[in-house]
């Protein structure tokens, strides 16, 4: 049953129009999909950690990814890169002995290691307000944070098309804000497990659109209208169709 755009915004924070989107379900395949994110692991962990600032370079991360300690950065930046290393492995475990589903235990699980020593707290929703540079958009309260993600998470777990509903989770994480740090991090992995868990290749946001990511995530966030950033993450995976087939159904 379709949704309307009150209530998405109601039990989601925002809308989109899944008639604009084009996406295309290859045949599934866990094992090809898993395999991918290990080929491309050093290349998933440079994009992730680069659109954040992190000044490491690529063959930077490769290096430390292989133990070999990259001298010249700050303590915080390599630890960084190594969090985000150990997030994507305990990620693929997940999909692997099929733990990963979309929930609180994992979304938390996810951020105790993605946000480890860089905020108040890891692994464990905020307790007071955040904010968002770059827009006057202010993420609820805390205390409406447990009941928030509970209708959220019955949406998109409701959502009959795989692609839709892991980019739908990461945007309603990436504007809730449930934690005090990561959250962006933390949910383009809970999409990632949704793809990998449904045999699909996982996306990436490749580090040169750094700028086009962060000005369309403002976007998202000053419109409330989540069409283009799922737009966008659509084009940097390999699952673009050239014409919409996706309809946001509830089971």
């Amino acid at each position: 049953m379709a949704r309307n755009v009150n209530d998405m915004i109601k039990d989601l924070g925002f809308t989109y129009n899944p008639n604009d989107l084009s996406i295309e379900l290859p045949e599934p395949d866990r094992d090809r999909a898993i395999f991918r994110v290990q080929k491309l692991f050093p290349e998933f962990v440079w994009d992730t950690t680069a659109l954040e600032g992190n000044p490491f370079t690529f063959p930077e991360v490769k290096t430390l990814l292989e133990g070999v300690t990259v001298g010249g950065h700050r303590i915080e930046d390599e630890a960084q890169v190594l969090n985000q290393a150990r997030s994507w492995k305990r990620l693929v475990e997940m999909v692997r002995d099929g733990s990963f589903s979309v929930n609180k235990a994992t979304f938390c699980a996810l951020n105790g290691i993605v946000a480890r020593e860089e905020a108040l707290e890891w692994g464990t929703f905020r307790n007071g307000q955040v904010g968002i540079a770059g827009t006057s958009f202010k993420p609820p309260a805390h205390q409406e944070l447990d009941s928030l993600f509970e209708r959220g998470t019955a949406i998109v777990n409701g959502i009959s098309n795989p692609v839709e509903k892991g980019m739908v989770f990461y945007l309603f994480g990436a504007l809730n804000q449930f934690f005090y740090d990561g959250n962006k991090r933390t949910s383009r992995l809970m999409m990632n497990g949704v793809l990998l868990m449904n045999g699909h290749d996982a996306i990436s946001v490749p580090a040169r659109q750094r700028l086009e990511y962060n000005e369309k995530m403002i976007r998202f966030y000053d419109t409330l209208d989540g069409t283009e950033m799922m737009s966008f993450l659509l084009d940097c995976s390999t699952l673009r169709s050239p014409a919409p087939n996706s309809t946001l159904t509830q089971g």
